[in-house]
């Protein structure tokens, strides 16, 4: 199936591991031209770019949630070298991980400390979508896919403020799908559950109590197995392409049956 992606522009957010990486190159692999934001690792992002075919089909920027001038900057530079953005996949998840066995539960957490958290994964999603639904609305084309996460849904212990964060990106979709007749535009979000990236193996390996969470979800898991993210990349880049002709405001779930 061809799905219309050939020099289609796609900006990917945290693309440097995980499942912003394998849905960089998952793109890039149908020929589209991608750019990816990092935070901190920027020997990471020029490695993906090179697998992406270096600076001609790919580039790297700086990208920091916490920070609106750093996104405008990110999405201009993107303006700048190719004209817009057609397909963006809000991927960047301000998050830090903590043992479960020492982190303060939600009601000893100072509001500073979760507050901050909530308004970098809603606040600076939606000026990220903010500032590429624009053009795409001018073009009368484009796509957005925000991840989510299950625990949107079924919640897990000490998840209270990334849950909720998560949970808003379903409402802001359920809003931006509507565009007008004829925008051209469609917005999705998909919510994985526990996935196999580099980042779940380290907190897996980080403690007892992780893996065992991560034991207990295999065993809840109808398919028998937890998705890697190559199995999130390629829902996410149907969603992004043509081939999707009228997918918009949905909440797809990817976590083998939960």
């Amino acid at each position: 199936m061809d799905l219309g992606l050939r020099d289609r522009r796609v900006l990917v957010t945290g693309a440097t591991r995980g499942i912003g990486k394998a849905v960089a190159l998952a793109f890039g692999a149908e020929g589209a031209k991608v750019a990816i934001t990092y935070n901190s690792a920027a020997d990471e992002a020029a490695k993906v770019v090179a697998q992406l075919g270096g600076e001609e089909r790919s580039f790297a920027v700086p990208y920091d949630l916490r920070d609106m001038g750093s996104i405008d900057a990110a999405v201009d530079a993107v303006d700048d070298r190719w004209g817009g953005v057609d397909v963006l996949v809000a991927n960047a998840l301000y998050f830090t991980w903590e043992d479960p066995a020492t982190t303060p539960t939600f009601e000893n957490t100072e509001a500073e400390e979760w507050g901050s958290r909530l308004r970098a994964n809603v606040d600076g999603t939606i000026r990220t979508a903010q500032l590429t639904l624009r053009g795409m609305r001018e073009r009368k084309w484009g796509r957005i896919v925000i991840l989510s996460s299950t625990t949107a849904h079924n919640g897990l212990p000490g998840s209270e403020i990334y849950s909720a964060s998560k949970a808003a990106m379903h409402g802001f979709a359920r809003g931006a799908m509507w565009g007008g007749e004829g925008s051209g535009v469609l917005v999705n979000v998909v919510a994985p559950g526990l996935t196999l990236t580099e980042s779940a193996y380290e907190a897996m390996a980080a403690s007892p109590i992780t893996k065992g969470m991560a034991d207990h979800e295999l065993s809840i898991t109808p398919s028998g197995r937890l998705s890697d993210p190559e199995d999130i990349a390629r829902l996410i880049v149907f969603l992004g392409s043509e081939a999707n002709g009228n997918v918009t405001g949905e909440v797809v779930r990817t976590a083998g049956g939960r």
